[in-house]
């Protein structure tokens, strides 16, 4: 039997959102201190722009204004996919293990987004 959504942190996607921003976290933390206010500061504000919208999407009235902020979601992860990439070619992210599993939690997450956003869109005829 599937548990009512009676909130935003009920949400899969929200809670793997939290985890994927514990993750960055803790793998920026251990980036070089010149990045600080660079490259650590912007996976830093992509990653928790990802809970954060979720959340902001659930709370409005109308399924297309949730289906915006699911998009921006999106967005954000794409960002983060890409600041990953940087980190690693510039050698901040030195374990590969480290790199697969916070990649692979952003696919995750970007196919639920996907998922969702699909079905909102069917049911309030958004696209």
């Amino acid at each position: 039997m599937i548990e009512p959504v009676h909130s935003f942190k009920d949400l899969i996607v929200w809670q793997k959102g939290l985890l994927l921003s514990k993750q960055i976290y803790l793998l920026t933390a251990q980036f070089p201190q010149e990045e600080k206010f660079g490259i650590i500061s912007q996976m830093r504000r992509a990653v928790v722009s990802v809970p954060a919208n979720i959340a902001e999407g659930w709370s409005r009235k109308h399924t297309k204004e949730y289906v915006q902020f699911l998009h921006i979601a999106i967005g954000s992860l794409a960002e983060l996919e890409t600041f990953l990439e940087i980190s690693k070619e510039l050698g901040y992210v030195r374990v590969m293990d480290e790199y697969e599993s916070v990649m692979g939690c952003i696919h995750e997450v970007q196919k639920i987004l996907y998922a969702m956003d699909k079905s909102l869109s069917v049911r309030c005829q958004v696209r």
